[in-house]
């Protein structure tokens, strides 16, 4: 934390200027001194008014003086641009640097590493006396779905992929189908980029086709960006393709859902709906839930997920389609000494919520 030492009268100076406003309201010894001892520098008002007295015989800051309390400013197109993070800078970055690392080209997470580095000592510096910088410990991002470690991406394709999207060239890859035995070389044209889970997606066209499908980049063996410019179909956007289900793997069309689900599962439903739409009712013992979702397998394993908490009632095919998995699943588990072993388990309505 910063003292009364003169390296740290300095580090309050440049904070100071940092927080003087461009144009009016201005801000006041007061507010300033509220800031600052919030950013870890313990000082008076009094020290305040001091350091601003200083600072505009060196730079050109004014106050209004027929306005009480002087409320200070930068004079105005004076107001320069000042290295250094604040304690709220140091905070965001911190919380979301994990988050930007999949989404960032290369070359700007790498004009981003210093400002993350000094995020980390900041925090490090202040988390003793400040508890504003304590909060980076209190707080935590918990996937809903179990964990699963990213996939490895080839050396370089990453950086590839970020070039041509960034330049809207064409690409060139070598695709691996999960069901292929040897990948396919492939004439891509980059749309997008989006982080789903652990998995990094490219939204793209491929070839002359104008549908834009998702291609997993740690599925790319390898990437040569192209010279020639890539093409986006008309009227394309991101976030309407994200919207049609395409990340949840569906058809682009909606069903309605209807189901019988536990009293467990409802209460969870109740708290989380599926839907805007969502509509529980009590029948008997469990209860019927009616929704409008997107036909995706995003669905169908949410649906596989519960178990024999929910049952599928419509659509008929989705039924079915439920129906032929569990029938699968059950054959894996089909010796007598297995289903005991189950029938023992708890079943859903047997969980707590802490």
């Amino acid at each position: 934390m910063p003292t009364n030492s003169h390296h740290d009268a300095i580090a309050r100076l440049l904070a100071i200027l940092k927080k003087i406003p461009r144009k009016s309201p201005g801000i006041s010894a007061r507010e300033m001194m509220i800031w600052l001892n919030d950013e870890g520098y313990e000082c008076s008002k009094r020290t305040v008014e001091r350091d601003l007295d200083v600072l505009a015989s060196h730079f050109p800051l004014f106050y209004e003086e027929e306005k009480s309390p002087y409320k200070w400013q930068w004079m105005p197109e004076a107001a320069p641009e000042f290295p250094g993070l604040t304690l709220a800078d140091a905070i965001s970055l911190h919380l979301v640097e994990d988050l930007l690392r999949p989404l960032l080209p290369v070359a700007v997470l790498e004009s981003l590493r210093p400002h993350f580095q000094q995020a980390q000592k900041k925090l490090e510096a202040l988390a003793e006396t400040t508890p504003n910088a304590r909060w980076i410990d209190k707080v935590r991002h918990v996937s809903p779905t179990l964990p699963l470690l990213p996939p490895k991406i080839a050396d370089g394709v990453l950086e590839t992929v970020q070039d041509a999207l960034l330049a809207d060239l064409q690409l060139e890859v070598a695709y691996q189908r999960p069901d292929a035995e040897e990948p396919q070389t492939m004439c891509l044209h980059p749309l997008g980029l989006v982080q789903r889970g652990p998995v990094t997606y490219l939204v793209a066209t491929a070839f002359d086709y104008t549908d834009a499908r998702i291609y997993a980049v740690h599925r790319i063996r390898e990437a040569n960006k192209l010279s020639e410019p890539a093409h986006r179909p008309e009227g394309f956007s991101l976030d309407e393709y994200i919207r049609s289900g395409a990340l949840q793997f569906g058809n682009g069309e909606t069903i309605q859902l209807v189901a019988r689900v536990s009293e467990w599962l409802a209460g969870i439903l109740s708290e989380t709906p599926l839907s805007s739409d969502q509509r529980l009712e009590k029948t008997g013992q469990e209860y019927q839930v009616t929704a409008s979702l997107d036909d995706t397998w995003q669905l169908c394993w949410w649906i596989l997920a519960q178990g024999d908490a929910i049952t599928v009632i419509e659509p008929e095919e989705l039924r079915q389609e439920i129906a032929k998995e569990l029938r699968r699943a059950a054959r894996r588990y089909s010796s007598n000494k297995t289903v005991k072993k189950l029938d023992a388990l708890p079943n859903h309505e047997d969980k707590k919520e802490g």
